[in-house]
């Protein structure tokens, strides 16, 4: 099957002018449309933007390839513009793009089209043949050059596949979405083999499954591994080898350099499941904290979800007057909610603290993780190991961080070994050894942890009407400033954090939080209704949506907007949201549950007032949306 066959005609623009990234999404988003691949614009423009989040589809050398897989996407399909004066896409190497390709991929189904645009992807490795497509005079010609190209590409496709040389390599190459840098590294990685001399055989963990997958017998006989992924693989296989670890970008780059540090590389010891295969040295200290701390909390939050709705669905079914002081399990009904709810939502602190320590030390700090999330949840001391005071959210923290790091230390001490005890360690040292040192750490910080979780409780519920109120206008603008990214999701985990202590304070903090990332999407869907010609057509189609995700508490349902005029929306939103947190709590409002948007109202204290809180903040930043923002050209 040709590349020609996936590109319409109409798909094609040549010799556009394009002032910035997002008027180039929008115009391949356009052709898309144009020539029905799409069923929903805005949903995949949602995730083209949500890629471009994950590092810029710009690869340099003025070749940017945005792409993205979604149910919004009709049938697979290819669009292309040029840009011969250039476009500021955000590329690595800081060069503008004239060059774009737009890949649109639908969910499921079968992949043969990733296969037939992953080819394009390694005939863009070629400048020259990407000058001449840039050149080109008509849309014929261009695809001309495409159909060339791929002829020469297929006849030399046996040969560079089954290159030779005095060296022996292998690789492995991946990117989040598997379409377009997965193959542009692999194509990256061959070429410049061949050119050395060196044998290659290349392993796509695409889309749609693994191409190319390296036997057993490859790896045995390879001098040297090259791992080019941007996501987890499996790393077992290559126990015992010479593995060089480096991102897709970087084979697209630099292959050369790669294929030099393979003669000198570190062999590969592998203790146990799964490690990172990104390159991180150059990672700065937060930001590799604030990676093992998401991994925490992204395994941590189904359980308070699934829990905490549980528990709010006992308290709304049961009778407060029977005993105000068994609130939640007074009848079998409610007590039956409560009950599965408090067990799911218990697994909290052990889930956070086991998947921080996972994301440092792998699957051997997965147990003693939990071990000591176990023991901030119950707070053991040495004097009373059967619990005292509960450490709680902070010393399960605390305990993640310091597992994982303990099970680091021991691999470093365990390194003296003899080779014969490389399969004890992580079935017996690690676990035995590494559950006993967590547990004297914990036994020795959840007295200090604990005091400090009991003050800062205390100091909540000291708080007066107006420093609360503060508080609400902090955690709703926390809500709407990235909306998912670290603040949204530091006021959240607060708020969740929060509801453990199953006091008005804490479900107060919670209803501040839930109706501070209600706003920005009802703002925007407002907005698109009241102030149409701030919003491109594309926008106002889409913006309507926003009502759904707003009431469902979905923040991120706002994003294309904010990502499109981060200036203006992001300031609006923050304030509505601000507003909306500090009404909630002015108000009283609690929420017992920690997610659920409209579908939890019934749980809510003083819903009425909470419902005032929620259109008064979206009606603020609607209103300042169309203040600042400026009108579209149409």
């Amino acid at each position: 099957m040709k590349i020609s066959e996936f590109i319409d005609p109409r798909g094609i623009q040549l010799g556009v002018s394009l002032a910035d990234q997002n008027e180039a999404i929008d115009k391949l988003i356009a052709l898309h449309e144009a020539v029905g691949n799409l069923n929903d614009a805005a949903a995949f423009k949602s995730a083209i933007l949500e890629r471009e989040a994950k590092g810029s589809t710009a690869i340099g050398n003025g070749i940017a390839v945005p792409h993205g897989k979604s149910a919004a996407v009709a049938k697979a399909g290819l669009v292309g513009i040029t840009c011969p004066d250039g476009v500021d896409y955000k590329a690595l190497d800081g060069k503008n793009s004239d060059l774009l390709f737009m890949i649109a991929a639908p969910e499921g189904g079968a992949d043969t089209h990733l296969e037939v645009l992953s080819k394009l992807m390694t005939m863009l490795m070629d400048a020259s043949f990407c000058k001449k497509l840039v050149a080109a005079k008509s849309v014929d010609e261009f695809l001309g050059l495409i159909d060339e190209k791929e002829a020469e590409k297929d006849a030399s496709q046996s040969t560079s596949a089954a290159a030779t040389g005095s060296k022996k390599l292998v690789a492995v190459t991946a990117c989040p979405t598997g379409i377009a840098h997965t193959f542009m590294a692999a194509e990256a990685l061959e070429l410049k083999a061949k050119e050395l001399g060196y044998g290659i055989k290349v392993e796509k963990d695409g889309s749609g499954g693994a191409k190319d997958v390296l036997s057993s017998k490859e790896i045995e006989e390879a001098d040297a591994v090259i791992i080019a992924c941007d996501k987890n693989i499996d790393m077992q296989r290559f126990h015992g080898k010479k593995v060089v670890m480096a991102s897709t970008k970087e084979a697209i780059h630099s292959p050369e350099t790669l294929i030099e540090k393979a003669d000198k590389a570190s062999v590969y010891q592998h203790a146990s499941g799964g490690i990172k295969t990104t390159d991180s040295s150059n990672e700065s200290v937060g930001r590799k904290i604030y990676k093992h701390l998401m991994n925490g909390v992204s395994h941590m939050l189904p359980f308070v979800i699934g829990g905490g709705v549980l528990i709010a669905i006992a308290f709304l079914l049961d009778d407060y007057s029977i005993d105000p002081s068994n609130f939640g399990s007074n009848t079998p009904v409610a007590a039956w909610f409560k009950t599965i709810g408090g067990g799911a939502f218990g697994f909290m602190l052990p889930i956070l603290a086991g998947f921080i320590a996972m994301s440092i030390a792998d699957r051997p700090g997965l147990a003693v993780g939990f071990v000591g999330g176990y023991l901030a949840s119950t707070g053991a001391t040495f004097a009373s190991p059967g619990g005292d005071i509960p450490s709680a959210f902070l010393g399960a923290l605390v305990a993640g961080f310091a597992a994982g790091y303990i099970v680091l230390g021991l691999r470093k001490l365990c390194e003296a070994l003899p080779a014969s005890l490389e399969g004890i360690k992580p079935v017996f040292i690690y676990p035995l050894f590494g559950t006993l040192l967590i547990s004297v750490v914990m036994c020795a910080i959840n007295p200090i942890m604990g005091a400090l979780n009991s003050g800062l409780t205390s100091l909540l519920e000291g708080m007066g009407t107006s420093s609360m109120i503060a508080l609400g206008v902090l955690l709703g603008a926390m809500m709407a400033t990235d909306m998912g990214g670290p603040f949204n999701k530091a006021a959240y985990v607060f708020g969740t954090a929060s509801l453990a202590a199953a006091n008005e304070t804490g479900w107060m903090i919670m209803a501040a939080v839930m109706v501070g990332g209600m706003v920005p999407p009802i703002a925007i869907a407002l907005a698109t209704i009241f102030f149409p010609k701030k919003f491109t057509e594309n926008e106002r189609k889409s913006g309507p949506v926003n009502f759904i995700m707003g009431f469902c508490f979905i923040t991120e349902g706002a994003i294309p907007f904010a990502a499109a005029d981060p200036l203006r929306v992001i300031p609006s939103l923050m304030v509505g949201s601000g507003l909306a947190g500090a009404l909630s709590m002015a108000f009283k409002c609690t929420l017992m549950a920690p997610h659920g948007g409209i579908f939890v109202f019934p749980v809510v204290g003083n819903v009425a007032l909470y419902l005032v809180a929620l259109l008064a903040g979206s009606a603020a930043s609607c209103l300042l949306l169309g203040i600042l923002k400026k009108n579209v050209a149409q």
